[in-house]
């Protein structure tokens, strides 16, 4: 038996239930009102939704300077090697925290824990996954451990597409203690639809540059979220070299929201690239909390709303620093919520960030919170409506989120006729009943 030092982490067992397949949890339609939902019928379907993509980006581009359009990359291939990834990324993580753990690490911020080189090679080979001297090779030739110590982000790159260490892609599994292939063999068939899913993601990200058009990728499922944040990170890579072309999605309703966020921006200023997210509260919450109760693991989300609000003024409060400092940083806020509205201008002019600066974009639904929209968009911010787009049969739960999305909705459509009335009012009095665009 190899000694695993992943006995040593409460509840490290459980979380790889989470990226399990769940017959019940099949049709991932239940307990979701507002967010659309693919599912895998061939690859055919995969292009035809390509090619309904390509038509939004190529509209927005055509009716739009700077335009966004969104996608959802289970649109584009097979959901089922999103969630084997997705278990491979947090296996991947997860390892780290366990030999940071054994350093005497515990309880430190996600990019504080910085492992002793020296110490990680020796772990290494007593668990039997490199000798000494491979390791020692790896770390140089990806430019590790300069400094004598690797941190999560360094760590990440070992697993890059680039890197073909297939040795390194073994954890020792916890109830076993046998060393284990993070990777489960793909059939040549799964494989080549897994090549065709990255292509047309390139497809889609290089349309998207010819029209000048930022193409946002979707949230999705928690189990989900790891594979496709990290196959937007490397678009974004790729594609974000002059400017923020790919937004990436974090969800704020997760409690790693934060985490997620500072990896992320740490790896942008690393790399040069320029960043851009869409920062949203999360549209799965029900779906996500009845599934971990069933299958048993750890709930991902925020325990309420007022947590999940704090998440997200703490994950844009710092976006906001990063803007001050830096013009490669670029966010959607994506919110309904006044408070959250109020929060990001009162931020803005304390930090000095100019609306005409085009770095903070604000986003709600088309026929939704138009008091919040106009008076934004008259005062020059950058801000979009988001519609909606396909069958109405199938897109019909996404809409119903006009009604649905929170309990103070009936609150706020009696404001916006209050406001609507009051400038009724106040151009009739002015004898400028019908407004003219500046």
């Amino acid at each position: 038996r190899v000694p695993s030092p992943s006995s040593s982490t409460p509840g490290a067992e459980q979380r790889e239930k989470q990226y399990r397949a769940h017959r019940g949890f099949g049709d991932r339609r239940g307990g979701v009102i507002s967010a659309r939902t693919y599912f895998y019928a061939s690859e055919a379907k995969c292009d035809q939704h390509m090619e309904t993509f390509l038509g939004c980006i190529d509209a927005s581009g055509d009716s739009s300077q700077d335009g966004f359009s969104a996608i959802k990359l289970t649109a584009l291939g097979r959901p089922q090697f999103l969630l084997q990834f997705s278990e491979v990324l947090v296996k991947w993580r997860r390892f780290f925290h366990q030999m940071a753990v054994e350093q005497g690490q515990a309880g430190r911020a996600v990019l504080e824990m910085k492992l002793e080189a020296e110490k990680l090679q020796e772990a290494l080979a007593k668990l039997s996954i490199a000798t000494k001297a491979e390791s020692q090779h790896w770390f140089t030739g990806e430019e590790l451990g300069v400094s004598g110590t690797v941190d999560l982000l360094d760590w990440n790159s070992l697993i890059d597409s680039r890197t073909k260490l297939s040795k390194l892609l073994l954890v020792p599994n916890i109830q076993t203690g046998h060393l284990e292939p993070l990777l489960s063999r793909f059939t040549e068939e799964e494989d080549l639809q897994m090549k065709r899913m990255l292509q047309r993601m390139d497809v889609l990200a290089k349309r998207a540059t010819e029209k000048g058009v930022r193409l946002m990728v979707d949230a999705e499922q928690s189990y989900f979220q790891p594979a496709i944040s990290r196959l937007t990170l490397e678009m974004q890579r790729r594609f974000n070299r002059d400017r923020a072309i790919i937004f990436n999605t974090h969800q704020c309703y997760l409690k790693e929201a934060y985490d997620n966020v500072a990896v992320d921006m740490e790896l942008s200023r690393r790399e040069g690239w320029h960043f851009g997210t869409k920062l949203v509260r999360g549209a799965y919450m029900e779906q996500e909390r009845a599934r971990a109760a069933e299958i048993g693991y750890e709930d991902p989300i925020n325990p309420t709303y007022e947590k999940t609000s704090e998440m997200y003024h703490r994950c844009l409060d710092y976006i906001l620093e990063e803007i001050k400092r830096s013009p490669k940083v670029n966010v959607m806020v994506a919110s309904h919520n006044e408070d959250t509205v109020k929060f990001t201008l009162r931020r803005m002019m304390e930090l000095g960030i100019h609306p005409s600066e085009k770095k903070v974009y604000f986003g709600q639904l088309l026929g939704m919170c138009d008091q919040i929209t106009f008076p934004l968009g008259q005062a020059g911010f950058p801000v979009y409506k988001y519609v909606p787009y396909g069958p109405v049969n199938e897109v019909l739960p996404y809409l119903s989120r006009r009604a649905l999305e929170n309990r103070s909705f009936i609150e706020r459509a009696k404001r916006e006729r209050e406001l609507l009335w009051r400038e009724v009012k106040r151009r009739l009095l002015a004898g400028s009943f019908f407004s003219r665009s500046p």
